[in-house]
């Protein structure tokens, strides 16, 4: 009788836990996704809540994703220029929302080609053509898709053919965009020489800039723009921090694992984190994070960043492979301590 209670109490235990997975399972927000061929748009949604939307749009030099949204629906991302808002910053108008480019693919300038206005390409800028969208899977808690895009030269013939798979996931108060981009070389070799223009990056609002003291172009609710002196830093909250324990302004040109922009929209916290992946070549990557609100990590800008000391010219032979990956943390709230990143970090790191 002991051995068979024994037995019924496993039984009863496991049939417990099961349900309990089930429940868990259940309660996950639904990740789904809705594409509109005509817009040119892929909006990514958690539950009834839109977490970005990709867009590839005629009047836009490369794939942008735009907005981006905290769980609590903050937007960390600039609006300029696709939805300019009062009084954010009006400069550099090709840093649009999350992207991946290049400043020197074979002498072309994927990165700021566009920066005379949107709709606008530059003599010796390259575009990147979107292709497809395959493979949508939605899911409990995630969702992926994959994408294909081509790196073009100004007469539209093709350089690099991209091939990404997009990972969103939900936890709690995170959201979670992975990027794996794998770049394939046609019949010539591509040289990426040495420049501080790349390479993934992120524009972000007002709000997450660290304060600044100089000369800056605002937009204004009439459409004109004012260059003037923010003295003031009113509510401009961002900071910094590297894996390697660098603050500030400081992180730029330095290499790290992993870096945060933390800050305050709204008195609500919000903490965007880049994460590197240690497969990426010349790892961990260097980071071109500028106060006024460029985020981006560059594995290449190497002479710029060490100031002439050393240089990384990078190239991909014809017909070979090379594949980037990075993981974006999104987080509102409770702010996410250094532990909860390096896990993270590491969870994507085993990927």
């Amino acid at each position: 009788m002991r051995y068979c209670l024994f037995i019924v109490v496993i039984v009863f235990a496991y049939s417990c836990n099961s349900k309990s997975a089930k429940q868990n399972e259940s309660e996950k927000p639904g990740v789904t996704f809705e594409k509109d061929a005509d817009a040119k748009t892929l909006e990514v949604w958690v539950d009834k809540q839109l977490l970005t939307t990709f867009r590839w749009s005629e009047n836009l030099t490369k794939p942008v994703f735009y907005p981006i949204l905290t769980a609590d629906c903050y937007d960390v991302t600039r609006g300029f220029p696709l939805e300019p808002r009062a009084g954010e910053r009006a400069d550099h108008p090709h840093q649009i929302g999350m992207w991946f480019t290049y400043g020197n693919v074979n002498g072309l300038d994927f990165w700021g080609n566009g920066s005379q206005g949107l709709g606008t390409t530059n003599p010796n800028g390259g575009i990147i053509k979107h292709v497809e969208t395959s493979e949508l899977k939605e899911g409990k808690g995630e969702g992926s898709f994959i994408s294909e895009e081509s790196w073009q030269d100004t007469t539209g013939v093709e350089i690099l053919l991209e091939k990404t798979k997009y990972h969103f996931i939900a936890q709690g108060e995170n959201r979670i965009i992975d990027r794996m981009t794998t770049l394939t070389a046609g019949e010539n070799d591509v040289q990426m020489p040495d420049t501080k223009e790349g390479m993934f990056g992120i524009r972000v609002a007002r709000s997450l800039e660290l304060p600044d003291n100089g000369s800056i172009l605002l937009y204004n609710e009439d459409g004109t723009t004012t260059r003037t002196r923010d003295t003031l830093n009113i509510n401009i909250t961002g900071n910094y921090t590297s894996s390697e324990g660098i603050t500030g302004l400081e992180v730029w040109g330095t290499r790290a694992r992993w870096v945060r922009l933390q800050g305050k929209t709204d008195g609500e916290n919000i903490s965007v984190i880049i994460c590197d992946h240690p497969q990426n070549p010349n790892y961990p990557t260097y980071w071109h994070a500028r106060g006024y609100g460029l985020f981006a990590a560059n594995p290449f800008g190497v002479k710029d960043f060490t100031n002439g000391a050393e240089t990384f010219d990078f190239f991909i032979p014809a017909g070979q492979s090379s594949t980037f990956g990075y993981r974006v943390i999104i987080n509102s709230g409770e702010q996410l301590s250094i532990d909860k990143i390096n896990q993270l970090a590491d969870e994507f790191a085993s990927e």
